[in-house]
């Protein structure tokens, strides 16, 4: 089997990246990240999503974002509720400076040592927050980036960065990952739940998976406070 490293964050686009992947006929190597995220139930979810997804390996790699807080997912800032996020074009303070440029440097160098050349990312621009990080442009211009900085590239084995969410909409994500078989109740999207793991219900991720579930005429199976 094809190796493929998969950035599985316990969420749900990561998670329908994961089981895309696996259908593919990839053997999944899932990475994960504590990077001083103000709650641990998203890797809790990312363990629950690798054991179904049956991946080769899952690894946890420490990180200290926090040490540079300005996010409100790193920091002791407010995370927003009852944000407009269909006609607010605002990034909001979720934003976590470079996040995805990090995650992407740890998969590329485990996917070097793996002798692997693709890559797995649930990056979506369509239902998301607006994060420059997501954008089609910048998986492209990185992509273009890794195959100039690897002893792998130029030697010839080129590597590809998966999005395969990047232009659905998140009820299409949804309906994609359920006819695949994904279990939506074992993954997390909520960026501020409370001590019990139940999601807030109205923070932009919340607000997001709740209108995408709508829209698929599914019903949530996330527990909201």
């Amino acid at each position: 089997m094809k190796k493929a490293v998969l950035l599985l964050s316990g969420g749900l686009d990561s998670a329908t990246c994961g089981v895309i992947a696996r259908d593919m006929g990839f053997e999944i190597y899932a990475m994960s990240f504590a990077y001083g995220q103000r709650h641990e139930f998203e890797l809790t979810a990312a363990k629950k999503v690798a054991r179904f997804l049956n991946v080769k390996e899952h690894r946890v790699v420490s990180i200290d974002l926090k040490a540079f807080g300005a996010s409100a997912l790193t920091s002791e800032i407010e995370v927003p509720k009852k944000r407009d996020v269909e006609n607010n074009s605002e990034i909001p303070v979720t934003y976590v400076p470079a996040r995805n440029t990090i995650f992407l440097s740890y998969a590329l160098a485990w996917a070097e040592v793996l002798n692997c050349t693709d890559i797995f990312i649930g990056v979506n621009s369509i239902d998301y927050s607006g994060y420059p990080d997501c954008r089609p442009e910048y998986i492209a211009a990185y992509e273009k980036m890794a195959n100039l900085a690897t002893v792998a590239a130029v030697q010839g084995q080129c590597l590809k960065i998966h999005t395969p969410l990047s232009s659905l909409s998140k009820s299409q994500i949804i309906k994609t990952g359920l006819k695949a078989g994904m279990d939506y109740s074992i993954t997390h999207s909520c960026y501020d739940p409370d001590v019990n793991g139940r999601a807030c219900g109205l923070c932009d991720s919340c607000q997001i998976r709740k209108k995408g579930f709508e829209e698929a005429q599914v019903i949530d199976p996330a527990i909201y406070s």
